[in-house]
C-alpha cells in the first residue's frame, strides 16, 4: 500500500489478542489494511484477511516507511506489554504525519506519556473490566458507551417504578436531566420517543446523560 487510496485506511502494529482482533474486524468490514508484526505465524494467519501483512523485526521509522504505514489514515499502536518499543512506535507514527494515531496503553503512567506524544489512547483490558463490573452492579443496566469521563450512553432495562409511567411522569429528563434517544420493545425499536410513551416491562430505554446522573436515575428507579 504504497499510495494512499481512497477509501479509508488502516494500519495495526502488533498482533496480540488485541491487535489480531481488531485487524480481523477491520478487514471483514471491507477496509483496506496493513498489519505489522514480528511473528511469522502471526503474520501468516493474517495474510487470510489482508494482502498488507508484513513480518519486521524492528519497527524503525525506515521500516515502517517501507510498508507503507505514513499513508493510513488511522494507526493503530497494540504494543501494550513492551512500553518503550510502545512509545518509539508511536513517536514515530506521530512524526510521519498520520491523521490519526491510536495506542494502547496498560498503566496510567503508560498512557499518560502516549498522550503527550499526540496519541489518542485506549485501554482494552481496563475497559473491559469496567463493562463487566457495571453489568454485574446493576440488574437492569445492559451496555453502555463511554463519551467522555462524564457523559455516557446506557441501555437500561424498564423496571420497578417506571414499568407503566410515562417518561414525561417519571421526570427523566426534567428531574434526572438525562435525555432518552430511543425505546426498544419485543416488537421494534423506536428512536422518535413521545414524552406521553407508557413503558413496559422488557422494555429497553436508551439514555444519554452525565454519569452521576444516569447512577441516581438507576438506584432510584
Amino acid at each position: 500500500m504504497k499510495k494512499k487510496q481512497e477509501a479509508e485506511s488502516f494500519g495495526v502494529i502488533g498482533l496480540g489478542r488485541f491487535g489480531t482482533a481488531l485487524a480481523i474486524t477491520l478487514a471483514k468490514a471491507g477496509k483496506d489494511v496493513i498489519v505489522l508484526d514480528k511473528s511469522e505465524i502471526k503474520v501468516k494467519e493474517l495474510r487470510q484477511y489482508t494482502d498488507y501483512a508484513y513480518v519486521v523485526d524492528e519497527l524503525t521509522a525506515e521500516t515502517l516507511r517501507e510498508v507503507g504505514i505514513q499513508n493510513c489514515d488511522t494507526v493503530i499502536v497494540c504494543i501494550g506489554e513492551k512500553m518503550d518499543t510502545s512509545i518509539l512506535t508511536t513517536m514515530c507514527v506521530v512524526e510521519m504525519g498520520v491523521p490519526n494515531v491510536i495506542a494502547k496503553a496498560l498503566t496510567a503512567e503508560q498512557g499518560a506519556v502516549l498522550e503527550k506524544l499526540g496519541a489518542q489512547v485506549v485501554y482494552p483490558e481496563r475497559d473491559m473490566a469496567v463493562r463487566l463490573g457495571k453489568r454485574l452492579i446493576s440488574r437492569n443496566f445492559l451496555d453502555y458507551v463511554s463519551l467522555d469521563n462524564s457523559v455516557e450512553i446506557r441501555q437500561i432495562r424498564a423496571a420497578g417504578k417506571l414499568v407503566g409511567r410515562s417518561i414525561e411522569e417519571y421526570g427523566i429528563r426534567k428531574k434526572y436531566h438525562l435525555n432518552v434517544i430511543a425505546i426498544e420493545s419485543e416488537k421494534e425499536t423506536t428512536i422518535e420517543v413521545r414524552p406521553d410513551y407508557r413503558l413496559q416491562d422488557g422494555d429497553v430505554i436508551v439514555v444519554i446523560g452525565k454519569i452521576d446522573n444516569m447512577d441516581r436515575f438507576e438506584a432510584e428507579m
